[in-house]
């Protein structure tokens, strides 16, 4: 096991194997690829030949690179060929079945010091060695598609694994430019076992019919910064692979919420795959394309329109940053806007830092000085909500407190002319018990922003069970108007970007509490693996401790799953005043400014 890994075997060569074997190869090791299936050998080959021919036209290596890089790989049908090897790695079907009996006849082949490692990404390390001859030498090497791409590396250990050979592989996928992250035994390790929950959660909203596949996956892009939504993502994975994934996780944690989503099933069971059968969630150009067409359920541009009302003014309640950064968007967009405070003071101080907000701007050349002259002077600030009287839209933005909200869309109902649409920018609590304290429920929508609105695309349309067609309209219009992406969604806790990020959050706590992972690893392993802009503490601390809090218990109380219970970890952080970048101190220290 101290011996350099120069050779090494990969057994199974689909997409997965295929890409091993592209880096190892280009890193200078001799590789040997492994398939029963000749069409999978010459696939693997063709492969290494594109990829590598594509690197010499962009003049990343020579054509002499190339072409010992392709006299490094050669293929076999028969693990015999695997006797030379210091290390074999083997991506065969997520099956038990089918991994035993590589290794149990691995162990009539190989070395007795070469390393045996599993490409699982769900099934138990420790089940397979224990099956081995030789226990001790077996342990998990978890790359993420595309192999060349993606950084990160799992190596995960049993309780049988000899550290020596954890050594080992670490210092290959060093050498092989990738971010080794060590890890335990368990279903999903870090990055799978975040990201799987949160999958089977959006499969499990689509099913539900509480939001659009396409309104899914555009509030997760826009509203998180994730490269793909999660639907899209299901069918590049295979949805039949998700579904094994979440029954292993099931089977170890009992968490309802890794219990596969019935749609799952349904779609496996009837081949529909994703795009490696050309139908998953979505319907593909062919199979293996990533080109989307429109099928049945594709909405239609004229989708959602309708007779709306017009909007000329707008006015915006607070003087927060939200508040701030609404009422910029809409001058942006030529609106003349109100921005109402508790007082004269507040909402002038509103205005001047809106006024900063547009110096930058102009700073970075996004804008002209005549065109920041222009947006200011139609912002109006005002000490009190009175000045709403003429407006067409009125858009509140003031603490998270549903007492709060309720007695204010009280007094607008008295001061809006009729016709108004009243809109609440609540990220957690329930539009209906705002429309509730009017007499006008069906003028009342939820128009939830992100922060910073400036910069954020994505609004959260919600429409309650009360919520005119008319008024529905005029918000998705004004929505497209001042250039955001419009989602709709109902009227429940944390409509759908809340809905998915903050149990994925909870349980990132969760596997800290548990001594499984550092804050650091699980960082590190979501913004590699899962291509994560932040790692889920980074955010946590950025959105505060407090706030995350808040939204978790919301999202408890209204779903009633044990699972979606907040962390002890984060309750007790909480409590210790621990809230995040805000105080200098959450999850991690920040220096005061």
């Amino acid at each position: 096991m101290d011996t350099p890994l120069s050779t090494i075997a990969v057994v199974g060569l689909g997409t997965m194997g295929t890409g091993i074997a592209d880096v190892l190869a280009r890193a200078g090791r001799e590789v040997i690829g492994i398939d029963t299936s000749d069409i999978a050998a010459t696939r693997a080959v063709a492969a290494l030949e594109a990829s590598t021919a594509r690197a010499v036209a962009r003049e990343r290596i020579t054509e002499e690179e190339r072409q010992d890089t392709l006299a490094r790989f050669r293929t076999f049908s028969d693990l015999q060929a695997a006797a030379e090897a210091d290390l074999v790695i083997e991506v065969v079907p997520e099956s038990y079945e089918a991994k035993q009996e590589v290794f149990r006849a691995l162990d009539g082949i190989v070395r007795p010091d070469a390393i045996l490692a599993t490409g699982t990404n769900a099934l138990s390390v420790t089940r397979l060695a224990a099956d081995s001859a030789h226990p001790e030498r077996v342990l998990g090497l978890h790359f993420f598609a595309p192999v060349q791409a993606m950084k990160l590396v799992e190596v995960v250990s049993s309780v049988l694994t000899d550290p020596r050979a954890v050594d080992a592989v670490t210092r290959l996928a060093q050498e092989l430019g990738k971010e080794p992250v060590a890890v335990g035994d368990r279903a999903g390790f870090i990055a799978d076992g975040l990201l799987f929950g949160y999958l089977n959660q959006a499969a499990a909203m689509y099913e539900a019919k509480y939001a659009s596949r396409e309104d899914i996956d555009a509030a997760m892009k826009l509203g998180c910064g994730l490269p793909m939504g999660p639907l899209a993502l299901l069918d590049l994975i295979g949805i039949d692979t998700a579904r094994t994934v979440l029954e292993a996780m099931y089977a170890a944690s009992h968490d309802r919420l890794h219990a596969p989503a019935p749609i799952l099933k349904q779609l496996s069971e009837a081949g529909l795959t994703g795009r490696k059968t050309g139908r998953g969630f979505y319907t593909y150009e062919a199979p293996g394309s990533a080109e989307v067409v429109r099928d049945a359920l594709t909405p239609l541009a004229s989708a959602g329109a309708g007779a709306g009302r017009e909007v000329r003014s707008v006015g915006v309640a607070g003087s927060g940053t939200m508040a701030s950064g609404i009422a910029e968007v809409f001058a942006k967009a030529g609106y003349a806007v109100v921005l109402a405070a508790r007082s004269q003071e507040k909402a002038d101080t509103a205005k001047a830092r809106i006024a900063k907000s547009l110096a930058r701007s102009v700073d970075k050349g996004r804008m002209t000085g005549e065109a920041r002259d222009e947006t200011l002077a139609l912002i109006t600030p005002a000490g009190s909500l009175d000045a709403f009287a003429e407006v067409d839209l009125a858009v509140e933005a003031v603490a998270e407190d549903l007492e709060v909200k309720q007695e204010l869309f009280a007094r607008l109902d008295k001061i809006c002319k009729p016709g108004a649409v009243l809109a609440t920018t609540t990220s957690s609590l329930p539009v209906i018990a705002c429309a509730r304290a009017t007499t006008r429920p069906q003028d009342v929508i939820g128009m939830h922003f992100f922060n910073p609105a400036p910069a954020m695309k994505l609004v959260e349309i919600v429409r309650t069970v009360l919520t005119g067609d008319d008024v529905h309209a005029t918000v998705r219009e004004v929505t497209a108007k001042i250039r955001k992406h419009p989602v709709d969604c109902g009227d429940r806790a944390g409509f759908i970007v809340n809905a998915l990020l903050f149990p994925y959050l909870n349980n990132a706590v969760k596997m800290v509490q548990e001594h499984y992972a550092t804050l650091d690893d699980i960082d590190a392993a979501m913004k590699l693996g899962g291509g994560y802009p932040m790692g889920p503490f980074e955010l946590l601390d950025v959105v505060g401790l407090d706030v995350s809090l808040a939204i978790e218990q919301v999202l408890h109380r209204e779903f009633r799953d044990p699972g979606l219970a907040p962390a002890p970890l984060l309750e007790h952080l909480v409590a210790a005043g621990c809230l995040g970048r805000k105080t200098g101190r959450g999850f991690r220290e920040y220096a005061r400014r």
